[in-house]
C-alpha cells in the first residue's frame, strides 16, 4: 500500500521520511502505531491520518462522491426549501455537503467540483429567479469553463400554464452538457404539485451517488421516530385547517375592486414564519362549475375515482383534489394523444401557436370539453391527465410577534370577463363569497427566504407596493413597532382611488404619528386626468431616493411583474444614472451589486 504524505505541516525532511516509513509498514505495524500516537499529546490527528493507512483502498471514483454541491436558484423559496432537505438527506449518507444559493456562489468555483445537483425554477417567461441570474449569465457566457470532470443532475420547478415551463432548468441542464459535463441522472421538470417528482428525483441522485461510490445499499428510509416526527409537522402536504376569524372587504363603497382582509386563528399549529413568508391556501373549485362539467361530461357526481389506490366520490374529488379552471399546454398535448382528436390536432400545430397560447389563457376545462366534443371520455381517463390543485400563495400581512396565534392576509379578488363567460379565482372568489367567520381553510407556511427585513433594525428600508402589493409591509410594519425597530421606513402605495382603494389607511396614518413609518408617499391612477403610478412619486422624490440608496437602504418591491415591477426596475436604474451621475452600465451594475447584498429583494408574481 503506498500512502503519500503531501499539504501537511511537516517540512520537507520529515515528508521524506514519514513516507519512507509508511510506504514499508505492515498492517500490525501501522495499527500499533497508530495506538501509540492517539496516546501521545497533540497526536489525535496524526493517528487519524496513520490510521487511514490501514483502510482498503477505495474504489476508483469512489473518493470523488465523498463531497457535493447543491446549487439552488429560487423565487418563491420552494426550490431553497427543497435543496435544504435533500442536502441533509445526503449528510445521513456521509456525503460532504456544500448547500448554497446561485447567488452566494462563485461560478469560477464550477471547474474544482466534482458532483453537482441544481435545483432551479424558472420565474415569469422564462427568465431565471432573481438569485440565479448571475450564476445563469456566467454559465451561459465565455467565460464558462470546460467541466469533463463534472458529475451533475437537475431539478427543474416551473408552472406548465406557461408557456416556457421548466425553461431555466433546460439550459441550464443542456449548457452543462455542452460545457462536457456528465448526468448521473436525467433532469426532473416539476409542475405546482412538485412534492412527488422532486422526491423521486432524488431517489434517482441518491441511486446514482451509490453506484458511483461502489456502494451497494438500498435508499435510505427515515425511522420511525422520523417519520412521527413528519407526519405531526404541518406543511404543504399536511396542512392546517384554520378558523376564519374575520372576512372584511377593504374597498369602500363604488370601487371597482374587492380586496379582503381575512384572520385566521392559528392556535395549536406550532406555526413559525417570518414578516416576507407567505400563506399557502388549498382552495375548492366552484360548486357551479364542477356541476356544469358533469353534466356536460354525462357522468355521475357519485360515482368513484381511484386516486394514488384510493377512492373518491367524482364530485368531491373536482371540488378538492383537480384544477379545473387552468388549462395547460401539457395537458391538451396529452388529451389528443390519449383520445385523437383532429380538431385539436390541428390547434396544436407550431403554426398556431399564439392561437393556442390565446386560447389557454381564456378558457377552462369546461370550455374546453365542450369546443373539442370530448364528452364521451370517461372520468377516470381525463381526471388522471389534469393536475393536483395548487395552492394559492397570499403573502402575510402581520407579524408573528404581535399577534401569535392569528395571520392575516390580504386578498384581492379576481373577476374577469374571458372566452364569453364570467371567470372567478378560484381562491379569491371563494374567500369573497364562499367563507364565513368561523369556517376553517387548509392552510400551511410557505417561506420566503428571499423576502426579509434586514437583521439590524436600525438600517433603513423602502417599501414599494400597489394595491394588495402592501401586504408584506404591515407585517414589517407590524414587527418593527413590536420590536422597536429605529431604522427610517419609507412607504409608496398606489391604487385606483383615494377615497375607495386607499387599503389600510388609518393604520399607515397612526404608524406615521408614532413614527414607525417615516414617510409614506403615494399614488391613485384614476384621481387625475393623467394616471400617476408609484413610480412616478419615485422620481418626483429622485434625490432623496438616491440619498437613501447611499446610506444603506433595503429596496423591496411586492405585486405585478410583467408591469408595476418592471417599470420600478427601470426607474432605479434611471434615479442612479440620474442622482449618482453614471452612465447607463454603471447604474445597472450598481442595482445588480445592490441585489448581490440582499438589498434589493423582490416578491413579484
Amino acid at each position: 500500500m503506498q500512502l503519500q504524505v503531501v499539504n501537511s505541516p511537516f517540512d520537507q525532511e520529515q515528508i521524506k521520511l514519514l513516507n519512507h516509513l509508511l510506504t514499508n509498514l505492515s498492517k500490525e505495524q501501522c495499527t500499533w502505531l497508530s495506538g501509540y500516537l492517539a496516546a501521545a499529546p497533540h497526536a489525535n490527528e496524526a493517528a487519524a491520518s496513520i490510521a487511514l493507512a490501514n483502510a482498503p483502498e477505495p474504489a476508483q471514483n469512489a473518493a470523488a462522491v465523498q463531497e457535493i454541491t447543491v446549487l439552488y436558484g429560487s423565487q418563491t423559496g420552494n426550490g431553497q426549501e427543497l435543496a435544504e432537505n435533500f442536502s441533509s438527506k445526503l449528510k445521513e449518507q456521509g456525503l460532504t455537503v456544500t448547500l448554497t444559493s446561485m447567488n452566494d456562489f462563485k461560478p469560477n468555483a464550477l471547474r474544482k467540483l466534482k458532483n453537482l445537483l441544481i435545483i432551479i425554477s424558472t420565474h415569469g417567461e422564462g427568465d431565471p429567479p432573481d438569485n440565479a441570474l448571475s450564476f445563469y449569465e456566467f454559465l451561459n457566457g465565455k467565460r464558462a469553463p470546460k467541466l469533463e470532470q463534472l458529475n451533475y443532475s437537475v431539478l427543474a420547478l416551473g408552472d406548465s400554464s406557461y408557456e416556457f415551463f421548466c425553461q431555466t432548468g433546460k439550459e441550464i441542464d443542456q449548457r452543462l452538457e455542452e460545457l462536457g459535463a456528465t448526468r448521473m441522472c436525467p433532469r426532473v421538470d416539476c409542475d405546482l404539485d412538485f412534492d412527488e417528482p422532486a422526491s423521486e428525483w432524488y431517489e434517482q441522485v441518491e441511486s446514482s451517488l451509490q453506484k458511483l461510490r461502489g456502494a451497494n445499499k438500498t435508499v435510505s428510509t427515515p425511522s420511525a421516530a422520523a417519520t412521527e416526527k413528519i407526519t405531526t409537522l404541518y406543511s404543504r402536504t399536511n396542512p392546517f385547517k384554520a378558523e376564519v376569524l374575520e372576512n372584511l372587504n377593504l374597498n369602500g363603497r363604488g370601487s371597482n375592486k374587492e380586496t379582503r382582509h381575512v384572520e385566521l386563528l392559528i392556535e395549536g399549529s406550532n406555526f413559525q414564519y417570518e414578516p416576507g413568508d407567505s400563506i399557502g391556501i388549498y382552495p375548492q373549485n366552484d360548486p357551479e362549475i364542477v356541476s356544469a362539467l358533469i353534466d356536460e361530461m354525462g357522468w355521475k357526481s357519485d360515482e368513484l375515482l381511484t386516486i394514488k389506490k384510493e377512492e373518491y366520490a367524482l364530485e368531491e374529488a373536482l371540488l378538492r383534489y383537480y384544477e379545473i379552471t387552468v388549462l395547460t399546454k401539457p395537458l391538451l398535448k396529452q388529451v389528443n394523444e390519449k383520445f385523437g382528436n383532429d380538431k385539436l390536432k390541428d390547434l396544436l400545430r407550431p403554426e398556431n401557436d399564439e392561437k393556442l397560447k390565446e386560447y389557454i389563457q381564456n378558457h377552462d376545462l369546461l370550455d374546453f370539453v365542450k369546443d373539442f366534443s370530448l364528452t364521451d371520455i370517461s372520468s377516470q381517463d381525463l381526471t388522471s391527465l389534469l393536475r393536483k390543485m395548487p395552492a394559492r400563495l397570499y403573502s402575510i400581512a402581520s407579524s408573528h410577534q404581535a399577534n401569535p396565534d392569528e395571520v392575516h392576509l390580504t386578498i384581492g379578488t379576481v373577476r374577469y370577463h374571458a372566452g364569453g363567460r364570467e371567470r372567478n379565482g378560484v381562491c379569491s372568489v371563494q374567500c369573497a363569497e364562499r367563507v364565513d367567520v368561523g369556517d376553517t381553510l387548509d392552510i400551511y407556511v410557505h417561506r420566503n427566504p428571499n423576502f426579509r427585513l434586514p437583521a439590524d433594525p436600525n438600517v433603513p428600508i423602502i417599501m414599494i407596493g400597489p394595491g394588495t402589493g402592501v401586504a408584506p409591509y404591515r407585517s414589517f410594519l407590524e414587527e418593527r413597532e413590536e420590536i422597536g425597530a429605529e431604522g427610517k421606513t419609507w412607504l409608496f402605495f398606489g391604487d385606483q382611488h383615494y377615497v375607495t382603494d386607499f387599503i389600510y389607511q388609518v393604520e399607515w396614518q397612526r404608524w406615521l404619528k408614532d413614527g414607525v413609518l417615516t414617510k409614506m408617499d403615494v399614488a391613485f391612477s384614476r384621481d387625475s386626468d393623467q394616471k400617476v403610478y408609484v413610480q412616478h412619486r419615485m422620481m418626483e422624490n429622485s434625490k432623496e431616493l438616491f440619498r437613501w440608496l447611499e446610506e444603506g437602504a433595503v429596496v423591496y418591491v411586492c405585486g405585478d411583474e410583467k408591469n408595476m415591477a418592471k417599470d420600478v426596475h427601470e426607474t432605479f436604474v434611471h434615479i442612479i444614472e440620474q442622482e449618482g451621475k453614471l452612465d447607463s452600465d454603471e447604474a445597472i451594475s450598481y442595482l445588480n451589486q445592490m441585489q448581490q447584498e440582499k438589498r434589493y429583494q423582490r416578491d413579484v408574481y
